[in-house]
């Protein structure tokens, strides 16, 4: 009788083996079929919430509204620079923001519309209201 147990626990671990692996397999087939795997096997880019994929498995929120932040945003933070530095330049502000300028170049522009700033030549300087 134990000789029956042991073959018995082999053939189901062997069974158990086969079936990982045919998984992975399937894995992989998947994945590709997907078009998210390259040559090397490794993913590429960002997935995209697909079938197999929970919702909300992207950057977005599940109620489609960004969070605010606590305490002072960026814009306030460069507000606040070209009001203590008239004529500051957006390498300038982003050098003290310890960020790249990139951010600035859409953020001035919306301080602009809101009234908070002036753009003159390259500087940025405070409104007058």
């Amino acid at each position: 009788m134990p000789d029956f147990l042991d073959s018995a626990r082999r053939d189901i671990e062997s069974r158990l083996s086969d079936l990982r692996d045919e998984t992975k397999r399937l894995e992989k087939a998947l994945d590709a079929l997907r078009g998210q795997v390259t040559g090397s096997g490794r993913r590429r880019g960002r997935r995209t919430a697909g079938p197999g994929r929970p919702k909300g498995s992207g950057r977005k929120p599940a109620n489609g509204r960004r969070r605010r932040r606590r305490g002072g945003t960026r814009s306030e933070q460069a507000h606040k620079l070209v009001q203590s530095n008239p004529g500051i330049s957006i390498a300038d502000l982003a050098k003290e923001m310890k960020i790249t300028p990139n951010y600035l170049y859409r953020v001035m522009p919306e301080l602009q519309k809101e009234g908070k700033v002036r753009k003159q030549g390259k500087g940025w300087h405070p409104s007058g209201s």
